[in-house]
């Protein structure tokens, strides 16, 4: 009796093992399956970027609103629309790209554009304009500089598409922004 007790149970156990570990692979399997709707090169370097740029294509939205109200020049507040219009433009097209990616793309700026924000908020004028618009070059610099590196090394077809399309508006952003930025004040030499 003891040992068909025991013969039982360890049929009992291996049958469970089984189970438990057919559980693992079926969610295991899953999760791979979910994984395998990403375009073959999607990486983790590419959904970084994706994300990286949908916060970054939000922060230039609000930022562009915030200068629209607030600029005194008409000139940057022309250079603020079109970087509402724009990057709404490719916000739209990114959310495209994440969908077909599974990718979830962020919903805001990050904490540095949240913090340029509120600092910007605080300005106005001239002070503002100036402000504004050197941000504009520096981010703008960043920005391209990151769609170049990733239109020439990410393998996924879609990412790859969206940063060679993008890029072009870019840097046209960078040229405007560079050429209404305030230049740098240089010291006047004694002779003057």
């Amino acid at each position: 009796m003891r040992r068909l007790l025991s013969m039982l149970f360890v049929i009992a156990f291996g049958a469970a093992m089984t189970l438990t570990a057919a559980a693992q692979e079926e969610t295991t399997g899953s999760t791979a399956a979910s994984s395998g709707k990403q375009s073959a090169g999607m990486g983790n370097t590419d959904t970084a970027f994706v994300e990286k740029a949908a916060r970054g294509g939000l922060a230039e939205v609000e930022l562009g609103q915030l200068a629209v109200q607030k600029a005194s020049s008409q000139e940057v507040k022309e250079f603020a629309q079109r970087m509402v219009d724009d990057h709404t433009k490719a916000n739209e097209q990114l959310k495209q790209v994440a969908a077909q990616e599974h990718i979830d793309l962020p919903q805001q700026p990050n904490a540095k554009d949240k913090a340029t924000k509120a600092r910007l908020e605080k300005l106005s004028g001239e002070r503002f304009d100036k402000a504004y618009m050197n941000d504009m070059v520096k981010d703008h610099q960043k920005d391209v500089a990151e769609f170049e590196r990733e239109s020439k090394t990410t393998k996924d077809p879609a990412v790859k598409s969206f940063a060679e399309q993008t890029l072009p508006t870019l840097r046209d952003h960078l040229k405007e922004a560079q050429k209404i930025a305030p230049k740098p004040q240089t010291a006047k030499s004694s002779g003057e």
